[in-house]
């Protein structure tokens, strides 16, 4: 599925998902204005699921392509609105660069957004089952920790990650505000480094405000999201992939 030639791109996704935002941050830096389709994605209804097979947001819509994968999205966005870019210049960066949007993906997703928010948030709320203690406490202690002190290795002393900020940069913030809603943040004192870095982020890229808008989403009713976005500044599409019921992705637990 595309739009017709000269429609405003539709991004399909909540802006509580880090993958949401993640390329919501794109587009403010690339001057890009698409339309929003608030949806969570377990309640996504089967015209989503043809759009996203695994139903997982986001979903990117445009007169040319239809993508479901964050990491494709921004690829995507910097092939086609190359300025100003998002990547660094040199071979070497950009691979480093990949990969550290890749281990924020897998890695920090599978620990802030699987292990923490989804058993802390989505589990009892969505599904009406109990919060696997286990998880989140290995979460906190063991894994967490974990890449808290990786991040702080690769950082530099100040500054983005390559200079200018970059999708790495943006990548391996996103899912921190899905873990301080899980109230789970890294302490100052241990990773001065890592404190600093996102509060540049928050203080000077889009992803701050970005962030509190996902907070007060995440605050409000769904049935109150699609009125709420106008006034946190993001523009909402006329047509929506929402169901009625929650379905569960190929990957949900």
């Amino acid at each position: 599925m595309t739009l017709p030639a000269g429609k405003a791109p539709i991004l399909i996704g909540n802006p509580v998902s880090p993958y949401v935002r993640k390329v919501l941050v794109a587009c403010a830096v690339k001057g890009l204005k698409p339309q929003l389709d608030p949806i969570v994605p377990f309640m996504g209804n089967d015209a989503f699921t043809a759009v996203s097979p695994l139903r997982r947001v986001p979903v990117w819509m445009d007169d040319q392509v239809t993508l479901s994968d964050s990491t494709v999205i921004l690829e995507y966005l910097e092939d086609r609105y190359p300025a100003p870019a998002m990547m660094p210049k040199s071979p070497a960066d950009r691979a480093r660069a990949r990969w550290l949007e890749e281990y924020a993906d897998t890695r920090i997703g599978d620990v802030f957004i699987w292990r923490l928010f989804y058993q802390s948030i989505i589990r009892p709320f969505v599904w009406q089952e109990e919060t696997d203690a286990a998880v989140v406490t290995q979460a906190r202690e063991v894994e967490g920790p974990e890449i808290f002190d990786y991040i702080e290795r690769e950082l530099p002393s100040q500054g983005f990650l390559f200079g200018d900020l970059t999708n790495a940069d943006v990548a391996l913030a996103v899912s921190f505000a899905n873990a301080r809603w899980s109230r789970f943040e890294p302490d100052p004192a241990r990773w001065p480094k890592l404190v600093a870095w996102l509060a540049k982020m928050d203080q000077e890229t889009p992803l701050g405000a970005l962030n509190r808008a996902g907070s007060k989403v995440l605050k409000a009713h769904p049935a109150e999201h699609r009125a709420l976005l106008p006034q946190l500044g993001l523009e909402v599409s006329e047509r929506s992939w929402a169901g009625a019921v929650p379905k569960r992705g190929v990957f949900s637990v």
